[in-house]
């Protein structure tokens, strides 16, 4: 399922026009980028969770030219399957 095919969901679902479906889906996206940004924990109960991950810088390899990079230290996202969607999923 892609963004599109969420909004038309909602749009059915939810009996709105599809700009009015497709601002519930930039606000609740925006709203979850925000989060990640602050660095915050967003959970929604039963499907998942997400949190921040921080690597520590370290030094890696240039496959090609097998020269050593030093790779900067990062923040990703990380996301944790909830007990209610793993059940469901794995019936």
């Amino acid at each position: 399922m892609n963004k599109l095919e969420l909004i038309s969901t909602l749009k059915e679902k939810a009996n709105l026009t599809k700009s009015e479906a497709a601002e519930v889906i930039k606000i609740f996206f925006d709203s979850l980028s925000d989060s990640f940004v602050k660095g915050e924990r967003v959970e929604i109960r039963g499907f998942c969770s997400f949190h921040i991950k921080r690597y520590k810088s370290y030094t890696g390899r240039n496959p090609k030219s097998s020269q050593k990079v030093i790779i900067p230290p990062k923040r990703l996202p990380f996301f944790k399957c909830g007990k209610e969607l793993k059940e469901r999923v794995d019936y």
